[in-house]
């Protein structure tokens, strides 16, 4: 085997673990650099968790579904010598979403400023004045977090001991709940203002106020759509690495990170092959990736008991549907809706604290058909409706397999008060429980999203991207910096593509644009 760094025939080999967005785009960048890489994966296609699930003729988009910040997709294609926009199809959603409370009073987001303003005004005119200091938070927090952080790696303490003044300046310690309450005194504007980070993982109520900065990114950048969905993302990254001379191998899951005199070796397959490589980058959960695939490795940083200690992201129950028939009906429900259930802050409490599966909930209900008819049958649609739910780490987890049903009838009652009559419709129908995350993407505790974004868990007390295990090894995704959401897992590529040296000479190459 070859070790990292030394002159072998072998020094530009690279295995990437996962298949995800992380995964892939760490892919394309080593490529970029010169490497060989192998991707290895254990599901059926690739995008991890943003693949996707035909059923019926329907499309199923199983995770992420919003595409923001185009701009890092498109820098990461033109970066390989690639085009994003001759291999995808993004098109802008507008209005970003909508949010839809039990009084049947309803929030429109979008891109302007001044619409967004006479929302506030209309829902409670004294909050106006709060709401424009919000958006001035907001974009300050974008330029130190986001613009100064998140492609910058942090494996060093420094990195983020020169950032605490700025952000004892904008109140980081204080929560993104803390700020909006600050700002607005409507509770269902507060609700509005702070809610983003539970898609990443965060609970409004302790992640620190830097995530404000989405309110910023989205009017920035706007929301976007991928026609086929994400899972048409991950297909062209796979055809980029391809072209590179790369390869994406599925249904090959890795045991073992082969490690030697402290530099990685390759890895070890489930069914005991073995490849070797002096660089390996995991893209699998980084608690997965320190607890089991280096589990006969002593650990410096990340051992057992540090994981266990850790704060994780909540679960996530996913019902995906579709119906026939509907295309013409509900016609005021469009692409992304937030249905509000009747508490905020008592839910979250449940589901982050005591662990406690709630009766009520609140859902984000994905439709994206009314953007992309080809997710389903012609006049049909397709649907999935996800609740925030209790990870399997609390005391007394939850039992899905006797409350997954009860729990389904209970997500369709609050559906009904949307989409009346779509029981009676349904074309296809498939679950995902906490359960499911854990079995398909290896994910601790079923986590949704990996570690929660605390402020003690971001930056240098995450993960980090080179890890202290053993030269040659990396991290991507959402466990490592900058963190959950498609962003911030791309981004973690672009992290690591400063960390790795280029391949020897006599592979690096300046890529042409590809033709047309």
């Amino acid at each position: 085997m070859t070790v990292f760094g030394q002159p072998s025939a072998d020094t530009d080999k690279a295995i990437v673990i996962g298949a995800g967005l992380g995964g892939l785009s760490a892919a394309m960048r080593l490529g970029a650099k010169g490497y060989a890489v192998t991707v290895l994966d254990r599901l059926d296609r690739a995008g991890g968790r943003g693949s996707s699930i035909d059923q019926n003729g329907h499309r199923f988009d199983l995770g992420p579904t919003i595409v923001t910040v185009p701009q890092l997709y498109r820098q990461l294609w033109e970066d390989c010598g690639e085009d994003f926009d001759r291999d995808v199809d993004l098109r802008p959603v507008e209005p970003f979403y909508e949010i839809r409370w039990q009084d049947g009073s309803v929030f429109t987001a979008t891109g302007s400023t001044e619409t967004m303003v006479a929302e506030v005004a209309r829902l409670s005119p004294g909050d106006v004045k709060g709401y424009k200091r919000f958006l001035k938070d907001s974009a300050r927090r974008y330029v130190v977090g986001y613009e100064g952080m998140v492609t910058k790696p942090m494996h060093k303490l420094w990195e983020t001991i020169k950032v605490l003044p700025e952000f004892a300046r904008l109140r980081a310690d204080r929560s993104i709940l803390g700020l909006a309450r600050a700002r607005v005194k409507d509770e269902r504007l507060r609700m509005a203002l702070s809610f983003h980070p539970l898609f990443i993982g965060g609970d409004p109520m302790h992640v620190t106020s830097m995530y404000a900065l989405v309110s910023h990114l989205e009017k920035e950048y706007g929301v976007h759509y991928s026609v086929g969905g994400v899972q048409a993302i991950a297909d062209a990254m796979v055809k980029v690495i391809e072209r590179q001379g790369g390869q994406v191998i599925q249904g090959a899951e890795v045991d073992e990170i082969l490690i030697e005199t402290g530099s990685v070796q390759g890895v070890r397959l489930t069914d005991g092959a073995v490849m070797a490589a002096p660089l390996v980058v995991s893209n699998a959960d980084a608690g997965h990736t320190y607890n089991h695939l280096l589990r006969n490795h002593r650990k410096r940083r990340w051992t057992r008991a540090k994981l266990k200690r850790s704060r994780w992201s909540m679960g996530l129950f996913v019902w995906y549907f579709g119906t026939k028939g509907t295309s013409a009906m509900w016609p005021d429900v469009g692409h992304h809706t937030i249905l509000a259930g009747p508490r905020y802050e008592g839910l979250l409490q449940d589901i982050f604290m005591k662990g406690h599966l709630a009766d009520d909930m609140s859902l984000y209900l994905h439709r994206p058909s009314v953007t992309d008819p080809g997710v389903a049958p012609a006049g049909g649609d397709t649907f999935y409706a996800l609740s925030p739910v209790p990870h399997l780490g609390h005391d007394n987890p939850v039992d899905w397999s006797t409350e997954a049903a009860k729990y389904q009838e209970k997500v369709a009652a609050v559906l009904e008060q949307t989409l009346p009559g779509f029981q009676d419709h349904l074309s296809a129908s498939l679950t995902f429980t906490p359960e499911d995350f854990r079995s398909r993407y290896l994910s601790p505790h079923g986590c949704g999203f990996s570690v929660e974004p605390r402020i003690l868990q971001s930056a240098w007390f995450r993960p980090h991207n080179v890890s202290e295990e053993a030269k040659g090894l990396f991290l991507v995704g959402a466990g490592t910096h900058p963190g959950a959401g498609v962003p911030g897992v791309v981004a973690s590529a672009k992290v690591l593509e400063q960390l790795v040296p280029d391949a020897p000479a006599s592979r690096k190459t300046t890529l042409p644009m590809a033709a047309e």
